[in-house]
């Protein structure tokens, strides 16, 4: 394949003449063939290059401007288009044509499709790279369950443990409430009983002065008849 760059040799334009220069020389910097065409001085060339530019690619008036590339029979394009190519480092494609190995053009389509793949694999992950790593994250995903379950059984035993304190604290509380009455039952019996002792003693004492005061009238009673005989 030859791409065709048509341009005109004579032509009174500075802007044209610097266009077809430019396209000239980048393409003999990246060592591509190319043939020059000139429209000035060739009549079939003008005519060729107009018949075959797109509708869409010409101008208002009809009548295309030098520099035109073609790719054999293939239309490429523009100067407009061209630059554009070449600021995307897609001249290759740009002209139909594969970039060479090592070239800027052929690193960014050997990553292009490198993520073209990856978008793939993730579609389908069929290849055992990516079978590992979903089994590595459903592993972490595992071990992240289990560890929020473990967290869960143990807020379960500390939740557990404080309810079984609360319910010894309050038998606890309830055995103290039922010792008070019990306690002072017992108090007030023994208040009972200190006051019986009591009363005991005072009858004791009452029999005993009662006792004395017996035995003092018998021995009254005992001198006051010796005397009568007398």
């Amino acid at each position: 394949m030859v791409i065709k760059v048509f341009l005109a040799s004579s032509s009174g334009s500075t802007a044209i003449k610097k266009k077809q220069q430019d396209v000239v020389g980048f393409l003999e910097a990246l060592k591509i063939d190319y043939a020059q065409l000139d429209i000035a001085s060739n009549e079939d060339n003008r005519a060729w290059m107009r018949e075959n530019v797109p509708g869409e690619k010409k101008p208002t008036n009809g009548i295309p401007l030098p520099p035109q590339i073609f790719n054999e029979e293939m239309y490429c394009g523009d100067y407009d288009t061209f630059f554009d190519a070449k600021e995307d480092n897609t001249v290759y494609e740009f002209l139909g044509l594969t970039p060479p190995p090592g070239s800027k053009e052929a690193q960014q389509a050997e990553n292009s499709q490198k993520l073209q793949n990856g978008s793939v694999t993730e579609e389908h992950p069929d290849d055992d790279t990516t079978k590992i790593e979903l089994k590595e994250a459903e592993q972490n995903g595992d071990a992240h369950t289990a560890e929020l379950e473990e967290d869960e059984e143990s807020k379960n035993a500390e939740t557990d443990a404080q309810d079984e304190n609360e319910e010894e604290e309050e038998p606890a509380e309830e055995e103290e409430e039922s010792r008070k009455p019990a306690e002072e039952e017992e108090q007030e019996e023994a208040e009972g009983d200190k006051v019986e002792d009591n009363h005991l003693v005072s009858e004791a004492e009452d029999e005993l002065v009662s006792e004395e005061e017996e035995e003092l009238r018998e021995l009254e009673e005992e001198e006051e008849h010796p005397s009568e005989e007398d």
